[in-house]
């Protein structure tokens, strides 16, 4: 009997052994193809998005353009000019001329009436209005969306706003920020619509996918239905259900386990923070004409209550990950501050980098933090750099309007590990930055057969012909030093002059260099004083 229980224990095991990973994986492929439906919904959004500004900014362009037109208003000459800017403006179907609060002649003509404008359902940030369900000048048999910017009016098709090209079964809506709609592709189920109106976000709803996405100007909400997740499905099901055969329930704890670690690790992170168990670190910043050091780069660093160090790159991209990054760089400032007061006020000359998360890069919120931290410390902003990785530029004008309201307050901004991410000369032209740093993989690569070693050259030239300083990150050794100094670098740091410093150690190391090389720096800056040098 004990024999037969065995077996039969056994043989469950063994099924399990069999069912779970199939089973594991069948999932794994419903979920990934579910992910991959609403990623693409997503990103359809994005592109109404896209579309809808497009096709407001060219109704826009065209009011503006009119708004200041020389020509008689209702002349001849003025309503074939309406009519031009109808015909060049592919979003634009009716242009009206208003005077006195009423309709004197449009794109068709002098109307039979003066007809007065509605009162506006929306203000853009422009300070143009929208008027949902306008009846047009003209008998186009639907109702149009009117866009008023001082005397002129835009009648649009709103359709122009939902016409994206490839979108199969998808359906597209366009409304205002705050859930008014604007136009719509016969969305299949209404009440959901209304719903997602009132509070937008992307989700399952039975037989339909949804996802929202939104703007300071525009709310896209698009659905599909969820047939179209089959193909997807038996994609990922005919490669992945053969591997669950293979790595069974190896693959399962191995999920488990790392699920597990994970929100153990956020647990501790959050935690962490509260008990204060951050710190930081200065990576001195070497002036390489000189030799003098000119300040440091702050890292920030997590020692446990055991005594036990957590890698940054293992809690930082959690901390961006789970929403804690931006307690993390509000410690790193004020430990920055406190650190570092004395030595910033008694040497103008010096200053600390702090690195930025790239949700601070398009929020702005950091500045707030640092111009409420430093209000009365003495410390000037010059005095303050601002370093952002290259995913912090990826919302172009976001990053533009951050970066010039920190260079308007007196911070250089860096862009940081230049070239081991997405950062083009295209990010270099359009971002008013002041310095680049040149990741350590590029300065590894100098003086080998490596292929990357003739970039660093390159990246050199790049920052110079834009006048960025440039800061090689992770110089090692002499014949690094060596090829830096031969192209001019301005800055440098790594462990050939010094590893990460506790902040006593930073400041003897700062007044050391100092006291060796600022002398040397004098004697330098006179003799370039001198006449006839």
């Amino acid at each position: 009997m004990n024999r037969m229980r065995m077996q039969l224990l056994m043989a469950l095991v063994g099924l399990l052994a069999a069912a779970l990973p199939l089973a594991m994986m069948t999932w794994l492929s419903w979920h990934h193809a579910a992910n991959t439906a609403q990623a693409q919904l997503r990103e359809t959004a994005e592109r109404a998005l896209e579309r809808a500004d497009r096709s407001y900014l060219q109704a826009l362009t065209a009011l503006q353009a009119m708004q200041h037109s020389p020509l008689s208003p209702c002349s001849p000459e003025h309503i074939q000019l309406m009519q031009t800017r109808v015909v060049t403006t592919s979003s634009v179907d009716q242009i009206s001329y208003f005077q006195q609060g009423r309709v004197r002649c449009t794109s068709w003509g002098r109307p039979v009436a003066a007809l007065a404008p509605g009162q506006p359902d929306h203000t853009t940030a422009d300070g143009a209005t929208l008027q949902l369900d306008q009846q047009p000048r003209a008998p186009y048999g639907r109702c149009m969306l009117s866009l008023r910017l001082g005397d002129y009016e835009a009648l649009m098709d709103p359709y122009h706003f939902v016409d994206l090209i490839d979108t199969r079964d998808i359906r597209i809506a366009i409304a205002t920020p705050d859930g008014r709609l604007i136009a719509q592709q016969s969305l299949p189920d209404q009440a959901l619509l209304q719903s997602l109106l009132r509070e937008p976000r992307s989700g399952d709803a039975g037989t339909l996918l949804f996802a929202s996405a939104r703007s300071e100007a525009w709310l896209a909400i698009v659905t599909t239905p969820r047939t179209g997740m089959g193909g997807i499905f038996l994609q990922q099901a005919w490669v992945l259900v053969p591997i669950s055969l293979l790595v069974g329930a190896a693959a399962i704890a191995c999920t488990i386990a790392l699920s597990r670690r994970r929100y153990s690790l956020k647990g501790e992170l959050s935690h962490a923070i509260r008990r204060n168990e951050l710190y930081v670190v200065y990576q001195p910043i070497i002036e390489l004409e000189t030799g003098i050091c000119v300040g440091a780069e702050a890292l920030v660093r997590w020692r446990r209550a055991d005594g036990s160090e957590v890698r940054p790159d293992l809690f930082i991209p959690l901390a961006e990950a789970s929403g804690l990054v931006g307690a993390i760089t509000d410690e790193v400032i004020q430990r920055v501050i406190v650190d570092m007061r004395d030595l910033l006020v008694g040497d103008r000359s010096a200053h600390i980098a702090i690195n930025l998360a790239p949700e601070d890069m398009i929020s702005g919120r950091a500045l707030k933090v640092i111009a409420a931290k430093l209000a009365g410390t003495g410390i000037a902003n010059q005095q303050i750099w601002l370093e952002a990785t290259e995913r912090g530029f990826m919302d172009i004008e976001k990053a533009r309007a951050v970066i010039s309201a920190a260079r308007h307050s007196g911070h250089a901004v860096a862009i940081d590990d230049f070239g081991v991410g997405y950062s083009n000369l295209q990010y270099l032209q359009q971002l008013p930055l002041d310095a680049l740093k040149i990741d350590k993989s590029f300065i590894d690569a100098i003086g080998t057969d490596s292929a990357t070693s003739p970039v660093t050259g390159h990246i050199i030239d790049m920052a110079k012909t834009l006048g960025l300083f440039v800061v090689a990150e992770g110089v090692e050794t002499e014949d690094q030093l060596a090829y830096l100094h031969s192209r001019q670098v301005e800055f440098a740091q790594g462990w050939l002059f010094a590893k990460a410093l506790p902040r006593e150690e930073f400041i003897a190391f700062h007044k050391r260099r100092q006291e060796l090389y600022g002398a040397a720096r004098e004697d330098m800056q006179n003799t370039q004083r001198q006449p006839g040098q």
